[in-house]
This record gives C-alpha cells, sequence and structure tokens, in this order.
C-alpha cells in the first residue's frame, strides 16, 4: 500500500512538473539574474530604445504621460499590445508605429522584452545579451 501511495505521489509530481516546464517555456522571453535575455529580447530592447518609447512610458517602462506598460502588460493579450502599437490610439495620445520598420520588424521582440518587464522576470530595464 505504501509503495502504492509513493508511486502516485511521484507521478502527481512528475506530472505537476512537466506542467511547470511546460508552462515555463510558454515564455516568449529568456532571462538569467533578472537581467540577461536571450538575443531575441535583446531585439525587443534595442527596438524599445530606438523608437525612443521612454519618452512617453518612462525609462523603466512605469509610465510619464503614457501609462505603465508594467502594469498594462498583467492585462493586455500579445494581439492586443500588437493592435495598439501598429494602429496607435490617438485618442489617448499614443502614436502608430505601423510605419516604423524598427518597431514593426521586431514586434514580437518588443513583445517579449515588456511582457518579461511585467512579469517581473526581467528586474531591470537595461537588459544585456546572454553570453551564447
Amino acid at each position: 500500500m505504501r509503495l502504492k501511495i509513493a508511486l502516485i505521489g511521484a507521478c502527481a509530481l512528475l506530472c505537476m512538473g512537466g506542467a511547470v516546464a511546460a508552462h515555463a517555456e510558454d515564455k516568449p522571453y529568456k532571462v538569467v539574474d533578472g537581467y540577461k535575455v536571450d538575443s531575441e529580447t535583446m531585439k525587443g530592447f534595442r527596438a524599445w530604445r530606438a523608437a525612443a518609447c521612454d519618452r512617453c512610458h518612462g525609462a523603466n517602462q512605469e509610465g510619464l504621460v503614457g501609462p505603465s506598460l508594467v502594469n498594462s502588460l498583467k492585462t493586455l493579450t500579445k494581439d492586443e499590445f500588437v493592435k495598439t502599437v501598429t494602429n496607435g490610439r490617438l485618442d489617448k495620445g499614443m502614436q502608430s508605429f505601423g510605419n516604423s520598420p524598427v518597431v514593426m520588424d521586431n514586434i514580437n521582440q518588443l513583445y517579449a522584452y515588456l511582457k518579461g518587464r511585467s512579469d517581473g522576470a526581467i528586474t531591470r530595464a537595461k537588459v544585456e545579451e546572454m553570453p551564447k
């Protein structure tokens, strides 16, 4: 009987561990030590800087005249994010970046960077690329 309970418990732990591992793989970013990111997420950080998004959203993405993206991306879906960046929200003062190659060519990477900041996985705004 003890063996049966132990096996059931081990299976439950393995299944839970697998679910956690699969969930972690669903993240669009990879980060180590809170600021070392994968090359794709680094492209998102570079797009952030090149488009000067900090002018409205702040250097730490916590908002200035524009909203805090750290907070917004807790509820905003990726599709909503892409739509907002692409089309803008002129009524709220958000310009369109649909004609910006630096942003549109890196929209997935930009989302990954900002989602990592919002999730708290990327703990500082300025990141470095992980060693390869």
